[in-house]
Order: structure tokens, then C-alpha cells, then sequence
């Protein structure tokens, strides 16, 4: 090839270059040009789905395409995860999840489907909260006194169940702290755990408070503590469970989006705008209050980090908690 092939050749390559990098902020200015998916891990009543529909709406709102939200449950959010992570990286996809599949499953389990760092692109927090320890409004313990001394009675007779990460930690750690044997019951999520804490089939759980508050309200559950060290404005009677006598106890969850890796820039930029807005609309203040949680938003830099952190410390609870990947 000869210095004037050469150059033409070279000229090509970056006339090329620059053409897709002038497409990609095409596309990032026009984005959504069709309806955007936003992928849950867990399953509907929720309270990933319930934010998930909430922030839909607004984007819906200020957009005009339409945000379809797709339940992919089971497997402690795993599914969904490695859906979202093998979609096509141009912002039409995104995972709403929690802690669960972000910081606490490369811990609980052996082999991922997915890397919860390099197959994401993150896009902004959504929201912080706890957790209620709730048991069948007809169980006998009065408090968390009573349900520890139960169950330092009977090793390994009681049982909690859990339809996530942050839920059977939470369990987990209760057990360690207290210094309990009492069995764990995986669901596929905390809902259906619900249904068999209703019926008689489990004893316990510790649960996000969207779905465990309207259960307490209704009479059907009772609430014997909160899991972060300062109480719900929801249950403002409930102790928290350091307070109850579980000395240090103080595990809580958090929200936040996230696309496929590769995504551009500009798109994860629009799309962090977005749903920074819909924490603001009234759709997503209402789910916070009645969730008992606040609204939590990040750049996607922030985010990133945060997550690092969060993910050393959930490896230092697990393996305190002697919990063994599966």
C-alpha cells in the first residue's frame, strides 16, 4: 500500500469513526424513541416493583413512550439480572433492583450468571430503607425478648423465611447476633414468604416494610422490631432491634438502576435525569412514605462507588454471619 492509499485508508477510518460517534449522540439526543423496559428482580407487590411502576409512571410522563415493567423473579434476583445483562447496551433495558443482586449475591452464592460490576452500567441510586421483623399476629412473643428466649428453647425448631438477600442476611444475622438456631425458608420472593407467615407454615421473617407494613396495619402481622438503628416513621412504637436487646444490629437496603455495559454516555446521562426527576413526582413520594423509605439519588459515579463499598461490607456480614455460598 503506497503513503497515498495509505492516507486515504486512514482518512476512512476516521471519517468512520466519527460518523458512529455522531450516530451514537443522535440516537443519546433522540432517546427514548420506543417504549423502555425496566427489568425487576423480584416479583409484583414488591417493594422493588412498586418503585419500579412508581418512577415507570413518571417517566412515562416525560417522555410519552411508553416504560413497561418486566417481573423476571426467582433465583434471588439472578434472572433478572443476567436478562438485563446480556440486552442490548442502548438504554431500553434497565435493571431496577437492590442490594440483593448488586451487593450481597457475589457473596451468597458460589457462581453468578452475571458480574455485578463489569456487566452494568450505573445509572442512579433510588432509595434507602429497613426492615420490620414481623410474626403471625397470633404468635404468643410480645416482644423480641420473648421470641429469642422461644427459640433458645427449641434449637433449630423455629424458622424464617426470606424472598431476598437482604431479607435472609437480615435473618442471618439476627441468628448470629442473638445467638439463635433457627431455620431459613428461601421464597422466591418476600410477598409469597408473607402468604406462608399468614398461614402458620414459617414462624418469622424480616421484611421490607412495604410489604410487611399493610399486613401490620390490618391486624394479620405484629411487629417485634425495626433493622436500622434509628426507628420507622411508619412504626414509630416499634423498637429497633438494638434497642430490643439485639446489641449492633443495623441492616438496611437500597434501590437503584442500572443498564448493560457499554451503554453511551449520553443515554445513561438522559436516563439518570429521568429518574432522578420520577423520585420527585408524586407516584414515587407516595410509595417512599408508605414504604417507610426515603428517596436516594447518585450520579452514576457515586453510584459505582457506593457499591463497592456496600459490597465489601455485605462479604464482611455474610461471612460473620457464617452463611456459606451455595
Amino acid at each position: 500500500m503506497n503513503q497515498t492509499s495509505t492516507r486515504r485508508h486512514l482518512l476512512a477510518m476516521a471519517a468512520a469513526t466519527v460518523a458512529v460517534t455522531l450516530g451514537m449522540q443522535v440516537r443519546a439526543a433522540d432517546y427514548p424513541a420506543k417504549p423502555i423496559t425496566f427489568v425487576v428482580p423480584f416479583a409484583a407487590g414488591s417493594a422493588t416493583d412498586l418503585l419500579a411502576r412508581a418512577v415507570a409512571q413518571s417517566v412515562t410522563t416525560d417522555t410519552k413512550q411508553s416504560v413497561i415493567v418486566d417481573n423476571k423473579a426467582g433465583a434471588s434476583g439472578m434472572i433478572a439480572a443476567q436478562f438485563v445483562s446480556k440486552a442490548a447496551a442502548d438504554g431500553y433495558t434497565v435493571l431496577i433492583t437492590t442490594n440483593t443482586t448488586q451487593s450481597a449475591n457475589e457473596h451468597l452464592y458460589k457462581k453468578l450468571p452475571y458480574d455485578p460490576v463489569k456487566d452494568f452500567a450505573p445509572v442512579t441510586g433510588l432509595g434507602k430503607g429497613g426492615q420490620v421483623l414481623v410474626v403471625n399476629a397470633s404468635a404468643a412473643y410480645k416482644n423480641v425478648g420473648d421470641l429469642i428466649a422461644a427459640a433458645k428453647a427449641a434449637p433449630g425448631k423455629l424458622s424464617f423465611g426470606s424472598g431476598s438477600s437482604s431479607s435472609r442476611v437480615a435473618g442471618e444475622m439476627l441468628k448470629q447476633l442473638a445467638g439463635v438456631d433457627i431455620l431459613h425458608v428461601p421464597y422466591k420472593s418476600n410477598p409469597l414468604a408473607i402468604t406462608d407467615l399468614l398461614g402458620g407454615q414459617i414462624d418469622l421473617m424480616i421484611t421490607d416494610t412495604s410489604t410487611g407494613v399493610p399486613q401490620i396495619k390490618s391486624g394479620k402481622l405484629k411487629a417485634l422490631g425495626y433493622s436500622t438503628k434509628v426507628r420507622s416513621a411508619q412504626l414509630p412504637d416499634v423498637p429497633t432491634l438494638d434497642e430490643a436487646g439485639v446489641k449492633g444490629y443495623d441492616m438496611g437496603y437500597w434501590f437503584a438502576a442500572y443498564a448493560p455495559a457499554g451503554t453511551p454516555k449520553e443515554v445513561v446521562a438522559r436516563l439518570n435525569d429521568l429518574l432522578k426527576r420520577a423520585t420527585q413526582s408524586a407516584a414515587a413520594k407516595s410509595f417512599y412514605q408508605t414504604a417507610g423509605s426515603e428517596a436516594w439519588t447518585t450520579t452514576p459515579e457515586e453510584l459505582a462507588q457506593f457499591q463497592a463499598a456496600d459490597a465489601l461490607k455485605w462479604g464482611k456480614v455474610i461471612k460473620a454471619a457464617g452463611i456459606q455460598p451455595e
